[in-house]
């Protein structure tokens, strides 16, 4: 090896770093004769990052911001910049560490002035976003239901329901109704069992004796007695 050379046995020394490494570890470069830079990659990038943010003070006049060193399972929120546990941000497959760029706390925060900012509000959001309607549309429907719940005419229900299956708007209904619809998911014929099985369950008090009720049903079953 020849004095002075940055070369031995298949192994770089970094201009920068002053570590010999694999030629793997560093970049390609086409003007050099071997086919890599002089500088391994982590140096290279570091000198790629500086040299962008002296262009952009340059040009724009404007600091770029510097990445910060967080330790492994860690990431930092660039909105309240805290180093946080990776499990304090929520998950992101398209970002390269599979997590969102800010920590939860700000992750919603951000969400919420987001909607705000293009819909006036989480409500509106959410109106548009899963049942393509505003809530002027939301308004004219509950109207056209006498202000009640499609199904048991409670007042002012809030909850819009949807075919599951196709994803139309059927009605507003109430929490109540609601919630029993997805509880049945939709089945017809497990809603009618239920009406059958109420109808024939159903107690009604009938006056056995003076000042007597008795609870029977059309498939009443007598209670066991207690045997000690």
């Amino acid at each position: 090896m020849a004095i002075g050379s940055r070369d031995r046995d298949g192994q770089r020394q970094c201009r920068d770093c002053g570590e010999w490494k694999p030629l793997d570890d560093f970049h390609a470069s086409p003007r050099r004769p071997d086919g890599r830079g002089s500088y391994c990659k982590p140096c290279f990038n570091l000198r790629a990052k500086a040299s962008y943010a002296r262009r952009v003070a340059a040009k724009e006049g404007r600091q770029v911001r510097q990445g910060v060193k967080v330790p492994e399972g860690h990431k930092h929120c660039i909105s309240c910049r805290e180093t946080k546990p990776l499990s304090e941000f929520p998950r992101n497959r398209s970002d390269s560490t599979g997590y969102a760029t800010y920590c939860k706390p700000c992750h919603n925060e951000r969400g919420r002035e987001s909607k705000m900012r293009l819909y006036g509000g989480t409500r509106e959001y959410h109106l548009r976003h899963r049942y393509g309607m505003r809530q002027a549309d939301f308004e004219t429907w509950l109207a056209w239901q006498g202000g009640v719940c499609a199904i048991c005419g409670a007042p002012d229900p809030e909850h819009v329901d949807h075919d599951h299956e196709f994803g139309n708007v059927r009605g507003i209904l109430c929490f109540n109704c609601n919630g029993g619809l997805g509880q049945f998911k939709d089945n017809q014929q497990s809603l009618a069992r239920a009406i059958e099985y109420l109808r024939e369950t159903a107690c009604q008090r009938v006056l056995v004796h003076p000042g007597v009720y008795q609870l029977v049903s059309p498939r009443r079953v007598p209670r066991p007695s207690r045997t000690f």
